[in-house]
């Protein structure tokens, strides 16, 4: 597998996974996912793929197919009241095609994106998981991520 920033070719294989994060959130958590629609258009996910301050990567076969992908952002408070100017670089997404999971395709894209974040002076990588994916929770466990801050809820 090839892993290398995302190009406007990889649009289409990249939609497919989002839509399968989404079917992942939306069968965890109906009440705020919808169903059947997409997160990106065409023109937005354009936008995001070509903005150096979001780099997305993807990982490819040898006939440049989308294995998986990883959206980050940069981030930085500068000159904030409280909080530090450190440099963190923000996993918004990471999927993995489902039908190749369990063949360290994910392993292999984050550990990209850790040497990635060091090569650009980053601080930390931080993300946030959803409680109703275990799996991911597990996943990101097992590569040495540990809770920073804790989000909650109450339904009324």
């Amino acid at each position: 597998m090839k892993i290398r920033r995302a190009e406007k070719r990889d649009m289409e294989g990249i939609d497919n996974l989002l839509n399968q994060v989404l079917m992942v959130h939306h069968n965890g958590r109906p009440d705020l996912f919808k169903s059947n629609t997409r997160k990106y258009m065409d023109e937005e996910l354009l936008g995001i793929i070509e903005d150096d301050s979001k780099p997305v990567f993807v990982g490819v076969d040898e006939e440049d197919k989308v294995l998986g992908y990883a959206f980050c952002i940069f981030q930085q408070h500068v000159d904030n009241n409280i909080l530090t100017d450190i440099k963190t670089l923000y996993i918004d997404d990471l999927c993995v095609d489902e039908s190749l999971r369990g063949q360290h395709i994910g392993r292999q894209l984050y550990e990209y994106v850790l040497k990635f974040a060091k090569e650009q002076g980053c601080y930390n990588l931080t993300l946030n998981v959803w409680e109703c994916n275990p799996n991911a929770k597990k996943f990101y466990e097992s590569c040495g991520l540990m809770p920073y801050k804790t989000g909650m809820e109450k339904i009324l």
